[in-house]
This record gives structure tokens, sequence and C-alpha cells, in this order.
């Protein structure tokens, strides 16, 4: 399945192109388009796009938005600013979900201008109009950093997993029984623990509200009661 395509129109610095080379890289995509850039290639680029040189280096550019998109089975074009006449709104979540819906058929992401965003026509090249919820005080998105935020939207939609941690050993039933016998010897030893108390009640109750605890974590806590009893 194609992965979502980025398309920045008409973008004014170098910098903001590396830069969403960049966030792009970190969420699996490569698909980067350029419409009418206002600067040729500049260091600038190289700079800000880190890891994502790749992605920079086949960046592809089109004199129109139609050249960019023209392949597309729907445009979702970015805007802070709310448009009187549109097409269909959405915010970037829905919208992620929305472009996974199209299956195997490219979709494209469309971002404008830094300073002036999409064009009213630009914004009607498109079949939804994607904003990106904010603090009602707060100035729009930095581009690059629209870009980050629905890379990662377009990720969680397709499916990405979050890493596992490290596999360790899930701790027994007679691992934890044998962790309430030593605290309750260490406590009857130091004298903590008069006679009558709840405290037995009490550890295991503050031991249940501690999920998969794992072998070596008893092991350590065992160690250290060890250690302390000796002294």
């Amino acid at each position: 399945m194609p992965a979502p395509r980025i398309v920045l129109c008409r973008p004014s610095h170098p910098g903001n192109i590396g830069a969403a080379a960049r966030a792009m890289k970190t969420m699996g995509l490569a698909d980067l388009r350029l419409v009418a850039p206002s600067r040729p290639p500049a260091p600038e680029d190289a700079w800000m796009s880190t890891h994502g040189a790749d992605v920079l280096a086949a960046a592809r550019t089109h004199a129109t938005l139609a050249e960019a998109i023209g392949d597309c089975a729907a445009a979702f074009a970015l805007s802070a600013r709310p448009r009187e006449w549109s097409p269909q709104v959405l915010d970037v979540r829905a919208a992620a979900t929305a472009a996974s819906a199209y299956g195997g058929a490219p979709v494209a992401f469309v971002f404008g201008n830094e300073s002036a965003g999409l064009t009213n026509e630009e914004l009607f090249a498109c079949q939804f109009l994607v904003h990106i919820p904010s603090a009602p005080d707060s100035s729009s998105l930095n581009l690059a950093q629209a870009v980050q935020v629905v890379c990662y939207e377009l990720r969680m939609a397709r499916g990405a997993a979050v890493p596992a941690m490290r596999a360790e050993l899930p701790a027994t039933v007679a691992d934890l029984e044998g962790l309430y016998a030593h605290l309750e010897d260490a406590a009857r030893e130091s004298g903590f623990m008069a006679p009558g108390s709840k405290l037995r009640e009490r550890w295991r109750r503050l031991f249940s509200r501690v999920p998969a605890l794992e072998r070596e974590e008893v092991n350590i806590l065992r160690g250290l009661l060890k250690a302390l009893t000796k002294k």
C-alpha cells in the first residue's frame, strides 16, 4: 500500500523543507512533493533534514498542485483558517483515519505557503479541509511542525505498534509469597510489626496494585530486606 504523500505548496524557506523531510522520515513516510518552491535548493534544506536526507533528495518538484496530486484518489488540504466555503472539514486525526480507508490508492496531504497558506484555488483542488486543533489564543503551527503532527497521526492510523519493552520473567505466586514472608520476618525482627498488626494485609493490597511485577524486581526487594536485616 503506498504511503501518503506530503505536498508543500510554494514553500518559501528551505529550512522548512528540510525539517519537513525529517518529520516524514521519523514517521516512515518518503513521498515528498514541492509545488513551485520560491527558492532553489539551499544548504538549509540539508541542515534541517538530519536523517531525512534521503527523503529530501528524492523529493519531486511540480509546477502546479494539479500536477502533484493528479494521480491521487483524495487530497487533504491543511489550513489553520476557517473558510466560509470549503470542502468537508475534518480534524487531523479524523483525516488520517479517512486517508487509511483508501487502501492501495495514493492520497496526499497538502500544505500551503508559510505566510499565506493555501489559496482558494488550491483548497478547492482538494476533497477535504483539515484543521489541527489548537488553543483559541494561539498562532498557527510552523509548517514543519504541522507536517510532523500530520505524519504522526498518519502513522498511528496505519496501525503503528509501540515498541515493546524488554521481556522479563513475571513474578509467580510463589515468588510473591516468598516476598510477603520475607517482609513479615523483617518487620517482626525489627520490631516494626506489632502483634495484631494489619500490615500483612496492607502490603498484599499494596503489591496487588502493581501490574505484572517481575521476578527480578521481587529479588531486588528481597535482597534489600536481607541486607537490612543483617545490619
